[in-house]
């Protein structure tokens, strides 16, 4: 049976102008979407006019109402109809300042495309006013601007959104999660504006307020109400300038980690945005200290010039487009990377070779490496003596596991930050005392994490070595990919990859990174592609590298079940101190726990 498909008849329609307000109510498609749409435009356009404090207050989530009241510089009476009229802004007057934008806002969109799909009151007495002008809009029509009681500054109140576009009304949610948007982005323009007061309403009653920032006790206190108390105690601080760009903020140390990306705040010259290259910088900082399917928590601030970066591809502006991506990816990398390496336990208190004196009155200058073979000099060595080196740390030591000469006699700036081995447990964990109170220790993540940066740094000492592979490999590709194998034969052999184009769309692989020689070589080439056209760089060399050296370091190091005596469980505590990264192990697990005297008072009911 055949079924025959109705299909519209092509009938010629003549060219017509919109009306207006259908003009403004297509734009709201793009610029208003729920109520923190709106709220986001009116916060933007508070801040441009220089507010210090904005109120924001909603009913039913904003359904019924939002208003916004700032004491910024208002508008003038003769400016209120231009302020309700499209592509109508102070904010700039030339293409030279399109592309420097440095305002919040400046489309000149918003208001307009707002009142046509709700019932709009602007009311807003400028500084030199005598007193406040006051402009309804209703379905697309602005009455004449009415004197109005009104302190200085700009109040916008929208009533019934969407109520003359019954279609998209229906696509808003309850009140509750529509509020819960708004209090979202409150708390990120909290965090962008510290110098300003923020207050949020909701059915009548105050749910946020956060005060200026004065000092930084202040900043600490608004990042905790923001994002909470555990976040502020591990949050490690970023401070970088380097060249036109400057990044500073709080970082969250590795084992404060979260099950989903909602500890995450990113800003660009102080507005708020979400970018893939910027998240993948981030992700490549935490690559090996942060355990799998867990997510790191962060507010950063990102300072460059204006006119490196493109506001304007996208009508809410949460998305930006960097000029120069690869320097700004770069930067982020190694600021979050050095800051993190820079973490360990102990960082800047202990360098290798200081001396610590221990209880016993000994000088400890104790290497663990120095209780296990030599380490090889260059990675192709180090390959070569896998197998001596996995079978040679399984030995166990004659020294006993436990002494009585355990106590801690200096004085506490002479106790370093992890202490003094006391003993070890069922052969897999150190004891410690530290003057905080006692330190449990894994020794086998500790030590892995020793040796792999170990392995690290020769591979940087000594390059990325190549192997010619025994039978070269044809990859098919696209013909795009084709041409980045040409375009790109340069980086690809700084990556220790050497191919050539043997056809429009196929590629023979002849050299590998020795370290991959047993990798995929097709999906290898492949996503290292895949990286360059999307990033203009490619770290997955460096990525499947790392993880051959952590299965190597995890193999190489002490494995449970060894009993250390005294000397070596403390010479394993001072490497840890002088190790990058040493608080996590390189899969991202935690390499040591702390219990203070408070925590083990508490569980033992002392004091009550």
């Amino acid at each position: 049976m055949k079924v025959r498909l109705k299909t519209a008849k092509s009938v010629r329609m003549p060219i017509r102008q919109l009306p207006e307000l259908l003009i403004n109510q297509i734009a709201a498609g793009e610029v208003v979407e729920r109520p923190n749409s709106v709220v986001k435009e009116l916060l933007e356009n508070s801040l441009d006019a220089g507010a210090t404090a904005i109120q924001v207050a909603l009913e039913q989530g904003g359904k019924r109402l939002v208003r916004v009241t700032d004491d910024g510089c208002g508008i003038p009476k003769a400016e209120l109809p231009l302020a309700l009229a499209r592509h109508a802004t102070s904010k700039i007057s030339s293409l030279e300042e399109l592309e420097e934008v440095a305002s919040m806002g400046f489309r000149g969109e918003a208001l307009p495309s707002m009142a046509s799909v709700s019932r709009m009151t602007i009311t807003s007495r400028s500084g030199d006013g005598e007193h406040a002008w006051q402009v309804k809009v209703a379905g697309g029509d602005i009455q004449p601007a009415v004197p109005a009681a009104g302190a200085h500054g700009t109040t916008v109140e929208l009533r019934d959104l969407f109520y003359n576009v019954p279609a998209r009304r229906k696509f808003m949610r309850t009140d509750r999660t529509e509020y819960s948007h708004v209090d979202e982005l409150v708390k990120r323009f909290a965090l962008a504006r510290p110098d300003v007061s923020f207050q949020l309403q909701h059915n009548n009653r105050i749910v946020r307020q956060f005060p200026p920032v004065r000092t930084d006790a202040d900043m600490l206190a608004r990042l905790e109400n923001v994002i909470g108390a555990e976040f502020v105690e591990h949050a490690l601080h970023v401070d970088e300038r380097r060249g036109h760009f400057a990044l500073r903020g709080w970082v969250a140390e590795p084992r404060y980690n979260r099950p989903q990306a909602d500890r995450q705040y990113f800003f660009v010259n102080g507005r708020v945005i979400r970018d893939r290259l910027v998240a993948h910088a981030i992700r490549q900082a935490f690559r090996d200290v942060l355990f799998h399917g867990r997510h790191p928590a962060f507010v950063l601030f990102l300072e460059m010039p204006f006119a490196g970066v493109d506001v304007n591809v996208h009508p809410q502006k949460h998305e930006v487009r960097f000029r120069d991506s690869r320097s700004v990816h770069d930067f982020i990398y190694s600021t979050l990377n050095h800051c993190l390496a820079d973490a360990g336990v102990g960082a800047g208190s202990l360098r290798p070779g200081t001396e610590v004196q221990d209880p016993a009155g000994n000088m400890q200058t104790g290497d663990w490496a120095d209780r296990q073979p030599a380490m090889p000099i260059s990675v192709a060595e180090q390959v070569q003596n896998y197998a001596r080196l996995v079978s040679s740390s399984t030995g166990t030591s004659a020294g006993p596991a436990f002494s009585q000469d355990n106590g801690a006699s200096g004085e506490p700036g002479e106790i370093p930050p992890l202490g003094f081995a006391l003993a070890q447990l069922h052969g897999v964990y150190i004891l410690a005392e530290n003057q905080h109170g006692l330190v449990l220790v894994d020794m086998h993540a500790a030590h892995e994490r020793i040796t792999y940066e170990r392995f690290k740094a020769g591979l940087e000492q000594d390059g990325i070595r190549s192997q010619n592979l025994l039978v070269p490999v044809t990859v098919h590709v696209s013909e795009r990919e084709a041409d980045m194998v040409e375009q790109h034969a340069v980086n690809l052999e700084a990556l220790g990859i050497s191919c050539d184009r043997s056809g429009p769309e196929t590629v023979v692989v002849r050299k590998v990174p020795t370290l991959l020689q047993q990798a995929d070589v097709k999906r290898l080439l492949q996503d290292v592609l895949s990286e360059l056209a999307s990033d203009g760089r490619s770290l997955k060399i460096e990525s499947e590298m790392d993880e051959v050296l952590s299965s190597m370091a995890c193999h190489g190091s002490v494995r449970a079940n060894r009993q250390l005596n005294l000397a070596e469980m403390n010479a394993l505590l001072r490497d840890m101190e002088r190790t990058e990264r040493s608080a996590q192990c390189n899969h991202g697990r935690p390499t040591w726990v702390q219990l203070d005297m408070q925590n083990l008072d508490r569980l033992f009911l002392r004091g009550r």
